[in-house]
């Protein structure tokens, strides 16, 4: 028994129709893809302002500026001396200098007055240390027996019950003189001058040494009032 095929099942009688189709829709896309590249190229163009530039234009040659040659100064133009020639028989002024020994009026030294004058003498150093200190004539003990016995107590300090020790500071020279007699601490006013009195009136000490040779010495005495 043979065998019938549908029509329906046949698929050899469309198979190139359908081939056909596919060409023409692939002609379609190649076709569209295309347009649409071009136009996209002509917009970016057109945006960016990049135009065509034919390669053969001709090209402007560059000129480069002459160099200007300046041209040296002149020389300076020296003008010449005039020089005047004079004849023999012309007067000519002549200028005449004086000599200034003529001017200076000398001066007899035998007759000039010389005035010496001394120098100043320079201020001796106070030493407040020495090597051999300045000594009142006979010792310690003989100086306080000579400030007893000339001490004249003030009455007005006497009838008050005043007292105490009063410092007096002088300086002994090289020739042991006391100078310079200043009280240091005072008690009271009549003490202090009393006090200031008896150091001033007493006799030279021996004046004291430094390396051997006499130098003045600042000293301090201390003078007691005491009431019996």
């Amino acid at each position: 028994m043979e065998i019938k095929k549908s029509e329906r099942a046949d698929l050899e009688r469309g198979k190139s129709t359908s081939l056909l189709i596919g060409f023409v829709m692939a002609l379609a896309v190649m076709f569209v893809a295309l347009e649409w590249t071009q136009r996209e190229v002509q917009d970016d163009s057109e945006i960016y302002g990049v135009k065509d530039v034919s390669l053969n234009e001709e090209m402007v040659p560059i000129t480069l500026p002459e160099k200007k040659t300046v041209p040296p100064p002149p020389a300076a133009v020296t003008q010449a001396d005039i020089l005047e020639i004079v004849d023999d028989d012309a007067e000519v002024e002549e200028d005449i200098m004086a000599s200034t020994e003529d001017q200076v009026e000398w001066v007899d030294l035998d007759e000039i007055d010389y005035v010496e004058v001394e120098p100043e003498p320079e201020e001796e150093e106070i030493f407040m240390v020495v090597e051999d200190a300045p000594e009142f004539p006979g010792g310690t003990q003989a100086l306080l027996d000579y400030l007893r016995k000339n001490i004249k107590y003030p009455p007005i300090c006497r009838e008050n019950g005043i007292q105490g020790r009063v410092l007096v500071s002088f300086v002994v020279n090289k020739d042991g003189a006391i100078v310079e007699p200043q009280v240091v601490k005072s008690v009271n006013k009549q003490l202090d001058q009393e006090a200031l009195r008896v150091i001033s009136t007493m006799p030279n000490w021996k004046p004291g040494k430094q390396r051997g040779k006499p130098v003045r010495v600042k000293y301090t005495v201390p003078v007691n009032f005491r009431l019996n």
